[in-house]
């Protein structure tokens, strides 16, 4: 079942809390049942943390499912032939190498995740249209904005390891976003049981 898009007005989430910017939190893909604090609370090292230094720019600030992985640089072509397929609620984990010369997401191929039901997309890297992205009702995470727009020579791997943020990532490794970071693990720890 494809996790519900994003409503009008705040929405109830945990403890009386409101939050604006995405769903009520559920256990379904795409969504936020516990937040990453309560996860970490709970799993300590069995889960782990990306290094500060992401920020949220689309429109669902908070958003979970099992991660599809790219390994590029500065090169989008696999970005857009991935999110060209049902997303199924995962999460697309781009390992861009951290550079800022280049977007490797903009707001067509946000909109293209949307349009396709992935719930998210992290870029170890910068995005661009960050108003377009904002707008959408899809989680985006990423080290910051660029207006460049990345090569298009379809370079790059799919659904291999990958090293984010310091934490080595596994294609069908679960991952939650939300305002306080984002972490990843098994997804016996993570998912839906």
């Amino acid at each position: 079942m494809t996790a519900p898009l994003l409503g009008s007005g705040p929405h109830s989430v945990a403890k009386g809390l409101t939050d604006s910017h995405g769903p009520a939190p559920t256990r379904r893909k795409g969504t936020v049942v516990i937040w990453t604090a309560d996860l970490c609370d709970e799993h300590g090292d069995e889960v782990a943390l990306f290094d500060a230094g992401f920020s949220s720019y689309g429109g669902r600030d908070s958003y979970a499912g099992p991660v599809t992985t790219l390994s590029v640089f500065e090169d989008n072509v696999l970005v857009r032939t991935t999110l060209e397929e049902s997303g199924g609620g995962r999460v697309l984990l781009v390992a861009g190498g951290g550079s800022t010369r280049c977007a490797l997401l903009g707001g067509d191929l946000g909109l293209l995740a949307v349009e396709n039901g992935w719930a998210g997309v992290v870029v170890d890297g910068c995005v661009r249209d960050h108003r377009e992205l904002r707008e959408l009702p899809i989680g985006v995470n990423a080290r910051g904005t660029c207006p460049r727009k990345s090569r298009k020579a379809g370079l790059g791997e799919r659904d291999v390891p990958v090293e984010v943020a310091g934490v080595e990532v596994f294609p069908g490794d679960w991952l939650v976003a939300d305002p306080d970071g984002i972490l990843v693990g098994r997804p016996e720890l993570l998912a839906d049981q």
